[in-house]
Parts: structure tokens; C-alpha cells; sequence
């Protein structure tokens, strides 16, 4: 038996029904699909329940090698300086390498660049959130690092906050 499923919203003025006109790639595929139903079937299991919307995870095989350098600079004493991260087990010289990696874990989905610029043509407030700047390098999730932060606007400062504690949290500037 064959079944055929229209996916999304239904169109107006589109009534179920035999097809007429144009009918030809329909009649295609039903009959590719009934050359098929002649195969033997095997059993296929469908989770009960939907994919998630957003990315996946990423995988454990693919975590080992996760090495970045961060550099900070201008964000005060005990914060400036050079930190060694390796996650998968967490070591290194940064100051809170466990929870760096955690956070780094929890935040990292396939297809999406974890420290991406902010987009071009971003509409970013215009709040300034002091001189201090950071540079982060290496390799994380199989891909390589290579990627700068400072906090000259909003966007920027989201951008530096959506990675602490990897780079040190910072408060606000006085006025």
C-alpha cells in the first residue's frame, strides 16, 4: 500500500482528489514507489517522539583535541594574561578550566560557529563596556579558532558575556 503525504500548509484552491493535469512526475513516483513494495520490508524503528528543533550536540568522538589559548588584556588585575584550556579532561592553566569546559559543551550545536563574529549590518547599542580585549585560539569541536573580542558596544558585550567563564566576567564600566 502507498500512501502520499503533502508536507506543510495546504494551499488554497487545492482540493484532494485524482490529479489532473501534469500528472506525470506523480505517476513517476508512485510507480518507482510500487516497484519498490515488491522488495521484502524491513522493519524500520520511528522514535516516538519529534527531533529537536535547534542543531544537535556534538558528538563525543569528535571532542578529542579541544585546545584553545585565550590572551586577555586591559580587564584588570588578576584577569589579564595568558590561560591553556583542554577540555575532555578539563587541564590547563586557565583559572576555571572545568566550568570553562562545561559552559563551552553546553553552548557548542553543529552548524553553528560558537565564536562567530556579530553579524555585519547587527543594530548594536551603543553602550561601551570598557578597554579590555581577548583573543581566543586553537581547536574546538574539530574545528580551528581563531577569534577576537572586545566589549566597544552591546553586541560586543554579549558576544564576551556568552563565553564567560572561558573569558573573565567583567562588570560594568563607571560613568
Amino acid at each position: 500500500m502507498v500512501f502520499l503525504l503533502q508536507r506543510g500548509p495546504a494551499r488554497a484552491g487545492v482540493r484532494p482528489g485524482p490529479v489532473r493535469g501534469g500528472a506525470g512526475p506523480v505517476l513517476a513516483a508512485v510507480s518507482g514507489l510500487l516497484a519498490l513494495s515488491a522488495v521484502p520490508a524491513v522493519a524500520v524503528a520511528v522514535p516516538a517522539v519529534a527531533a529537536p528543533a535547534g542543531p544537535s550536540a556534538v558528538r563525543p568522538g569528535d571532542r578529542s583535541g579541544d585546545h584553545l589559548t585565550v590572551v586577555v588584556r586591559q580587564a584588570g588585575s588578576g584577569r589579564d594574561g595568558r590561560y591553556e584550556l583542554s577540555c575532555h579532561p578539563a587541564g590547563g592553566s586557565h583559572p576555571d578550566a572545568a566550568e570553562a569546559c562545561r559552559v563551552l559543551d553546553e553552548r557548542t550545536r553543529w552548524g553553528r560557529d560558537l565564536f562567530a563574529p556579530v553579524p555585519p549590518g547587527t543594530l548594536c547599542t551603543m553602550i561601551y563596556g570598557g578597554p579590555a580585549t581577548a583573543r581566543v585560539t586553537g581547536t574546538w569541536a574539530g574545528r580551528r579558532v581563531d577569534a577576537g573580542y572586545d566589549r566597544s558596544n552591546g553586541c560586543e558585550i554579549g558576544r564576551w558575556d556568552g563565553l564567560v567563564p572561558l573569558l573573565p566576567k567583567l562588570g560594568s564600566v563607571p560613568a
